[in-house]
């Protein structure tokens, strides 16, 4: 647009002429292309915009049937004074296939879900004339022992796999098949004692390849990670392996499937290189070798070199969670920790970058136990490096700028107190929580509108997202008419990026 702005010459009573600051609005709608400054600057309005428009309670029927979780939540309203430990309840892993067109759920209960987005969404924004979800419309609904996480495959999207800690194998069902048996079974090699006994190695997260839909990995409670190759046998073919025998509670593969990220109970992120370096893995090799990792960072010992932080905060070592790889800047790693800190590193530097510290969950006099018996599963929104996690104190969720740069509000060199920073920019630069009516214990972000399915501790999916009516009265900020226009703006580059 500027080419065809000629400046006027200067007038003849000696005014230089005005010069304007570029129109930046114009270069995102002509050019059709978002910077990651522009998705960070407009992020601020997509955060201010979300608001839970929908809730559904796992309350299904199998067979005509209630399912286990229909049960468990009917037993928790009755008797909501049991104690914890007695109750199998709660979301445990969810996740969107890779066009967003089915959402996959797993529950503590053993219930398999995979729902119709559309069918969700429509009935949150008030766009049916239904306000419960029509059990017709699930693609799949099976019923097993506990499952504590799903996962699509990349390479195959009409393939779900699911597992266990109190399970051996991993279980592929194919959603084009109405079956309640999974058309493939992964096992564990068997570990047995001196007695004889089989001890039972768990398995508690899983990847898959983005290159071979044959392959596929899973952390256990024993600190390894077991690969398959499926073609040649359903037992696996190579295992990485720690010096403990500490629970990998989630693993992460590399856009370029090179390296494997896992993170354990005792607060340490390991790594292991499949294709190169001292510990190379070559999937080639079929033969059941064990490989110790490349790396391993105990995520204390970096928090500790954050001065500021180590001032203000106790740090002792914790449980992560989670890790999760930043699908928007590969190289950013999060990782969320059982007393609810949130953080990344840099796996160019292997240094913290981001941090962020909730108040503790006895302050606001949240139950510490039950907060402890859930392993929190954030997610991040696809496009502008924002993490969604659930609050451990609180019934709600936190959305974190992790922004890669010392404008993120969460960076550890980020000075809000500095009289350089305009006001404009610490608004741009501020995080956001969205308060729920259950408490979280997984987030799922839509890949291409970034709508937020939160799964909770009564197992219900609560739908956070923008409200198509708002009012005063609702209790929710309005946005700006201005604002709403770059929101739009923002979401309409986000389907097309």
């Amino acid at each position: 647009m500027d080419k065809f702005v000629f400046p006027r010459s200067a007038s003849s009573d000696g005014h230089k002429p005005i010069r304007r600051r570029r129109w930046w609005r114009s270069i995102a709608e002509l050019d059709g292309r978002l910077s990651s400054k522009y998705r960070h600057e407009l992020s601020s309005l997509l955060l201010k915009s979300y608001a839970e428009i929908g809730a559904f309670s796992h309350l299904y029927h199998i067979g005509g049937r209630r399912c286990p979780t229909h049960m468990h939540r009917i037993g928790d309203i009755v008797e909501p004074s049991r104690p914890a430990p007695l109750r199998r309840e709660g979301i445990s892993g969810l996740e969107f296939d890779t066009k967003g067109i089915y959402l996959a759920s797993v529950t503590k209960s053993g219930c398999l879900t995979i729902h119709d987005f559309e069918t969700l969404y429509c009935l949150s924004s008030g766009l049916s004339p239904c306000s419960e979800e029509d059990e017709t419309k699930h693609l799949l609904h099976l019923s097993a022992r506990q499952l504590d996480v799903i996962r699509w495959n990349p390479s195959n999207q009409d393939e779900v796999a699911c597992t266990s800690m109190q399970s051996n194998e991993v279980l592929l069902f194919d959603i084009g098949y109405v079956s309640s048996e999974p058309v493939e079974v992964l096992r564990k090699r068997p570990t047995i004692t001196v007695h004889g006994c089989e001890v039972l190695r768990g398995l508690s997260d899983i990847a898959f390849t983005s290159i071979d839909k044959s392959r596929l990995l899973a952390s256990d409670v024993y600190g390894s990670i077991n690969i398959w190759d499926r073609r040649i046998s359903n037992l696996p073919c190579l295992e990485l392996t720690t010096n403990t025998r500490s629970t990998i509670n989630s693993i992460q593969l590399n856009v370029e499937n090179r390296i494997v990220f896992g993170a354990s109970k005792h607060g340490i992120i390991y790594a292991w290189d499949l294709r190169g370096g001292r510990t190379s893995v070559a999937f080639q090799s079929h033969n059941e070798v064990c490989h110790p990792p490349l790396t391993s960072l105990k995520v204390a010992v970096l928090l500790e070199k954050i001065r500021h932080l180590k001032a203000q905060s106790e740090i002792s070592s914790r449980e992560i969670h989670s890790i999760d790889l930043d699908p928007s800047c590969p190289y950013q790693l999060a990782f969320h920790l059982a007393d609810g800190w949130s953080g990344v590193l840099d796996t160019n530097t292997f240094q913290v970058t981001h941090m962020h510290c909730p108040p503790p969950a006895w302050l606001n006099g949240a139950d510490i136990s039950s907060s402890y018996s859930y392993l929190r599963k954030p997610s991040w929104l696809p496009t502008c490096s924002i993490y969604a996690v659930g609050s451990s104190s609180d019934n709600g969720v936190h959305l974190l700028d992790f922004y890669p740069g010392p404008d993120s509000a969460c960076h550890v060199d980020f000075k809000e107190d500095t009289q350089s920073i305009s006001e404009e920019k610490k608004q741009k630069s501020r995080n956001k929580f969205v308060p729920l009516s259950e408490g979280v214990t997984a987030c799922a972000a839509h890949p291409i509108n970034s709508t937020i399915i939160a799964g909770t501790k009564q197992s219900s999916l609560l739908v956070i997202s923008q409200r198509h009516q708002c009012h005063p009265n609702d209790g929710y900020p309005l946005v700006a008419v201005e604002e709403f226009e770059h929101l739009q703006i923002f979401q309409q580059a986000l389907q097309g990026v």
